[in-house]
């Protein structure tokens, strides 16, 4: 997959079939673009991925991020499912204030698009009043085909980025799993931690989250782990180890059911299942083992181990 990037200046030689988001979290109706997409798919039509490159929102202090999915899992994922390119245009005056035929016509020009996927709540150029039916009207002019998705909709509202962060806010993996259509998960590579739980017989895989990236609520969650092509079970805390003295950061921090290797800088995967319980501070260590053991218990009872 190339990544085009930093640049208002990109270009493909190629014919394309493009669809346009943020794609934050890459759920169920982002699925249905991307799927259709790859659908069109040729030797001569090659899928892009157009974004995007705003600047985060202001964080307050304490205030953890918002993303789903980082940059870096989202290009990760594109590139699993076949997407070809991904570019990521920066939001310059120039473009934010671009008139939307001459946005269709960049797209034309510097994409060589022959094919959009676009839901219906797609909308460009200045003041948004580019919309699908834009598209269309255009679409014999410049020598391109359309196709607009309807929403998908679960609970009478449509699946979106905000409507599955409000379950995960709530710590409803269940839920928020259902509408992504995959199990939540956070990405990176393994870290050396204070190696406490090694010490207490809870060894653990020490991922250190990106600062955008949402988390669930503080608390211990039943997890699947992917670990060098293989997938094991475990059980994760999310939060800052209130048992440890010093100042923890946010973490999050996995106990991998039968398994005892060094993953010391590979890169982990860990899918949120269920969530056990919130993070608790015990009055000692040996209280944290034994709460750890029935932790373990529940998870193998889930798992069927």
């Amino acid at each position: 997959m190339i990544y085009l990037r930093g640049t208002t200046d990109f270009n493909i030689e190629e014919s394309t079939v493009i669809t346009f988001g943020k794609f934050d979290g890459i759920h169920r109706g982002h699925r249905l673009l991307l799927d259709t997409v790859l659908q069109k798919k040729t030797d001569d039509l090659k899928a892009v991925v157009f974004t995007f490159d705003i600047p985060p929102r202001k964080k307050v202090e304490d205030d953890r991020g918002d993303v789903l999915t980082t940059n870096e899992e989202k290009m990760h994922v594109f590139e699993n499912m076949g997407i070809d390119y991904v570019v990521e245009c920066p939001f310059t005056e120039e473009i934010r204030n671009m008139d939307a035929v001459d946005f269709i016509r960049m797209m034309v020009e510097k994409l060589h698009v022959k094919y959009m996927v676009v839901g219906t709540d797609f909308h460009f150029g200045h003041n948004r009043m580019g919309d699908y039916q834009l598209l269309l009207e255009y679409a014999d002019k410049f020598g391109y085909e359309v196709q607009v998705i309807e929403k998908i909709q679960s609970d009478g509202r449509d699946i979106s980025s905000t409507y599955i962060r409000e379950y995960i806010k709530e710590g409803n993996i269940e839920k928020a799993n259902e509408l992504l259509g995959y199990s939540f998960f956070v990405q990176g590579i393994v870290e050396h931690g204070n190696e406490i739980g090694r010490t207490i017989g809870f060894p653990t895989v020490n991922l250190v989250p990106e600062d955008d990236k949402l988390l669930p609520p503080f608390g211990v969650y039943i997890t699947r782990i992917l670990i060098g092509g293989e997938e094991y079970c475990g059980i994760t805390n999310v939060g800052c180890k209130p048992t440890i003295e010093g100042d923890n950061p946010i973490g999050v921090e996995t106990h991998v059911l039968d398994f005892s290797d060094d993953v010391y800088d590979m890169a982990v995967e860990v899918e949120f299942l269920h969530r056990i319980r919130a993070e608790v501070k015990f009055a000692s260590i040996d209280e944290l083992k034994a709460q750890l053991q029935q932790d373990i218990k529940i998870a193998r009872i889930y798992f069927d181990l």
